[in-house]
């Protein structure tokens, strides 16, 4: 099997997630894409603010009868500064036959070289960039045996930090946020 990793705050969950999980799982005939929520982002260490289970909760609720994408509560249980290495090992070992592939945004191209254990990270797994609007590839570091797989697809600029303000300010996140997961941001009063 051919499965993608997804990682991020999700904080929350929104349209851009999924399509850019969508353009990954077509375009590189992937058998699953999976969310991995992280516990806290080592490189954004002031981006996670809704409890570990809402934020599941969510993403478990935007992609409920897909059967082409799954989540993972790993690093949520894990707790602490969540590194992708640890998930992908993690995941080696559910996963040994399969390729795995680790999806990013372009914008996290040149900040590969900070992940902790990178050149490890690169042995076990294959990268999925897309570009984002706004952040055009340049350049990023040369990393050895790092595998670069190209996404083009339907990216829509939505960031979780500012649907979070939009709630605060009273704005809706009708049209960002899938149906499910905004009926749960609704039920437990999040981001008001």
């Amino acid at each position: 099997m051919r499965i993608g990793f997804l990682g991020g705050s999700f904080d929350p969950v929104h349209f851009g997630h999924l399509i850019a999980a969508q353009d990954a799982f077509e375009q590189h005939k992937l058998d699953r894409v999976v969310f991995v929520p992280a516990a806290q982002a080592p490189l954004k260490p002031l981006e996670t603010r809704t409890a570990a289970v809402d934020r599941l909760a969510m993403v478990a609720g935007a992609i409920a009868g897909d059967s082409r994408f799954g989540v993972s509560d790993f690093e949520l249980k894990q707790g602490g500064t969540s590194y992708t290495i640890d998930s992908v090992n993690h995941f080696r070992a559910q996963y040994p036959r399969d390729e795995l592939f680790w999806i990013i945004g372009g914008d996290q191209l040149p900040k590969l070289h900070l992940w902790r254990e990178i050149e490890a990270l690169a042995k076990r797994v294959e990268f999925i960039f897309l570009e984002r609007p706004g952040h055009p590839l340049k350049a990023w570091p040369e990393i050895p045996l790092l595998k670069l797989h190209r996404c083009d697809g339907h990216l829509v600029e939505i960031s979780s930090t500012e649907l979070r303000a939009r709630a605060t300010r009273g704005l809706s996140l009708e049209y960002f946020v899938p149906r499910n997961a905004l009926q749960y941001i609704r039920e437990r009063g999040l981001y008001c």
